[in-house]
């Protein structure tokens, strides 16, 4: 097995990655911005849940494809792409009023799918499959009797570390932005900066490369 050394380094790395910006994170802040607290926390939740997609699919060779095959990678980073486009539209073209989902009535319904589309959010967005698979292997005896273990205990520190990262961050911004929602104006400005980002971040992905 790998060297506390080794594994102490892993997590020092995992955490300066998790708190990179990067699309996920946008998001989240995105949502906890327009929507609250609980959204960003649902939405961290999300991303944690599609992380472990990942990590069995990093555990089962299925990143390796994903890496060496221009064709899934295209295809992959434009299902996730449209996806976000998608979700930004309809924030933009909704006329439902304000996002907010704290206290409201349907709360429990609307937070199941701001869970549901961070978890697609994460699973259709490529990067995070290149991470594992780029970052893991680094850290990974390979002279050792069973490399997988290893694999498996390095993702799951990775999906602990950004867990509460990712939630600390969320309610941060959301009590800096908690007045803000309370308008009525102000919070439907919040649901079209939300939608701009999500087609922003739609198109990022879109033009991204490896």
């Amino acid at each position: 097995m790998m060297s506390l050394h080794t594994y102490l380094l892993f997590v020092f790395a995992a955490v300066a990655l998790i708190l990179v910006p990067g699309p996920d994170m946008i998001y989240m802040l995105g949502r906890c911005v327009a929507q609250g607290r609980k959204a960003g926390i649902l939405s961290a939740i999300g991303f944690n849940l599609g992380g472990y997609v990942h990590l069995t699919a990093a555990v089962l060779g299925l990143s390796a494809i994903l890496a060496t095959s221009a064709l899934a990678f295209t295809i992959v980073k434009w299902v996730g792409a449209a996806y976000l486009i998608y979700l930004g539209l309809s924030a933009l073209w909704s006329k439902a009023g304000p996002l907010a989902i704290d206290g409201q009535e349907g709360g429990s319904r609307n937070g199941r799918t701001i869970l549901w589309q961070a978890f697609l959010s994460d699973v259709l967005n490529p990067k995070v499959a290149l991470f594992f698979l780029a970052l893991l292997p680094q850290f990974i005896d390979r002279n050792a009797a069973h490399p997988t273990l290893q694999i498996l205990l390095l993702g799951v520190t990775v999906n602990a570390i950004g867990l509460p990262t990712n939630i600390a961050l969320a309610c941060c911004s959301a009590g800096l932005t908690a007045a803000l929602r309370r308008n009525q104006s102000a919070s439907q400005w919040l649901q079209r900066g939300l939608g701009g980002l999500f087609v922003a971040l739609g198109l990022r992905i879109a033009i991204e490369r490896i």
